[in-house]
């Protein structure tokens, strides 16, 4: 990219043609929210962004950005939390918006898939599931903007993952363009195929560095015939963890959920989002959000209860609720998705995306805490999310009344602590946010040399001349 020049009137106006002067955005107001990711953290400029409406226009023009070597940046539904979807402030890169590939090509129950384009909101997707009496079980708060391409390209996570993977265990093919415009046709249905290399596994989670997946085979399940949800109170991570393995023991692959939350995260909650009630009749230190589900019709309010009354038992739960109806059980997520919401009102916070083996959970957190009030007294850790899969959100907000700006510059400082304690237990930087622009950096210090070696090796194989979202990922 440092090599790139911002693309001349002549070069904007080839690439304007293959979409149409429609969808080639130059207006800087039109193009603003192209520009910033939710965060804020980031904020780039570009002369131009690109909605191509079909494979073959995005094959166009990755071909004419290859030949004269015009940097581009893939971007689905710009939900993305680490700046790998947005341009950098230097506007010579274009933007490459899949949101206009947005049909859904095919529904096969009889097969359990769904083929769909890149530019699908996720929430679109799961309601065609939905229609055919299947589940697509990929669940985000942002599911109704972000997009399936996005969700591949980062390999997202989300409150699903504990019982049905992340998107790489959703993805059967893939259809993607390549950087010098070639379109890789791999959008199969089959589970077995043992023809050589896995070439999916290369594109997803590779954040567009490696080529711009335009269309996905995805894996469909039965839906449900039987959901019950609740939230208990519980003393601490530990006994959440113990809560866990308890129901696991009780209830077996019928947990689809299994989320941790504290205390304070409701509080704010009280606080700043009026009207929001307490599931439990008196406070507890921290919670855990529980989902079971099953095709069988019958059976699982009981196992519900004896998990719960298990977990009181042996003195894990404190107090519980089961959700009455389905309006209560969507309350209780609401509670869980409230919780990233929140944040961004009491101030500042500095945020981690941290996996530990799950046994490793409860020290994770509690050497974390430690480290980060003894580096700045006052700050307010806030642990929560995917227990049952061992993906922690460490956030940590501002002391009250600091200065946020002042707070915010220590990022690096405390990411630095947070991240050494999660490599010490086993763990990993990114669980489901991806690498991008933020922890690019990071990289070489918690990545395998010989892994980061191979994946600098495939980029410049796929990617030669490095106009595919360069200085992102490495």
């Amino acid at each position: 990219m440092a090599d790139s020049k911002i693309p001349s009137p002549g070069l904007l106006a080839r690439f304007a043609a293959i979409v149409g002067e429609k969808y080639a955005i130059t207006d800087p107001a039109a193009q603003e929210g192209y520009l910033i990711e939710g965060r804020g953290l980031y904020h780039g400029r570009t002369p131009m962004v690109l909605r191509p409406g079909s494979t073959a226009e995005v094959a166009a023009i990755l071909k004419l950005a290859n030949e004269t070597g015009t940097p581009v940046v893939p971007q689905g539904g710009n939900t993305g939390l680490v700046g790998g979807q947005v341009p950098y402030e230097s506007g010579k890169e274009i933007v490459l918006s899949i949101t206009r590939l947005d049909r859904i090509r095919e529904v096969d129950a009889t097969s359990n898939t769904m083929t769909c384009e890149a530019g699908v909101i996720l929430a679109k997707a799961q309601e065609a599931a939905e229609a055919a009496g299947r589940l697509f079980p990929l669940s985000l708060g942002a599911e109704g903007s972000c997009t399936i391409g996005g969700n591949l390209s980062t390999n997202a996570g989300g409150t699903g993952a504990l019982a049905y993977g992340v998107t790489r265990d959703l993805a059967l093919g893939l259809e993607v363009v390549l950087a010098d415009g070639r379109v890789w046709n791999g959008l199969n249905k089959l589970k077995k195929d043992n023809t050589g290399y896995d070439l999916r596994n290369l594109f997803i989670g590779a954040e567009g560095t490696l080529g711009v997946i335009t269309a996905a085979v995805l894996k469909l399940f039965p839906r449900p015939r039987a959901v019950e949800t609740a939230i208990a109170g519980v003393p601490s991570p530990a006994s959440a963890l113990a809560l866990f393995k308890l129901a696991r023991e009780r209830a077996g692959d019928s947990i689809t959920g299994f989320e941790l939350m504290p205390r304070i995260g409701l509080d704010f909650i009280a606080e700043h989002m009026p009207g929001t009630r307490d599931p439990l009749a008196s406070p507890h230190p921290w919670y855990v959000l529980i989902e079971l589900s099953s095709q069988a019709t019958e059976g699982l309010p009981e196992t519900m209860q004896e998990v719960l009354a298990a977990g009181a038992k042996q003195g894990l739960v404190a107090d519980a609720v089961i959700a009455a109806n389905l309006e209560q059980a969507n309350a209780f997520w609401g509670l869980r998705e409230a919780i990233v919401e929140v944040q961004k009102y009491p101030g500042g916070s500095i945020k981690h995306d941290i996996s530990v083996p799950v046994a490793a959970v409860p020290d994770f957190i509690a050497q974390a805490s430690a480290a980060v009030t003894a580096l700045v007294p006052g700050a307010r850790p806030i642990p929560f999310g995917h227990l049952g899969d061992g993906n922690v959100h460490f956030n940590v907000t501002q002391p009250v009344g600091a200065d946020k700006a002042a707070y915010l510059a220590r990022w690096a400082e405390m990411n630095a602590v947070v991240h050494g304690i999660a490599a010490k237990l086993g763990g990993s930087i990114s669980a489901e946010h991806g690498i991008g622009r933020l922890k690019r950096d990071l990289l070489p210090g918690v990545k395998d040399p010989v892994a980061l070696e191979m994946m600098r090796a495939l980029k410049r194989t796929l990617d030669p001349k490095g106009i595919l979202n360069p200085g992102k990922v490495l």
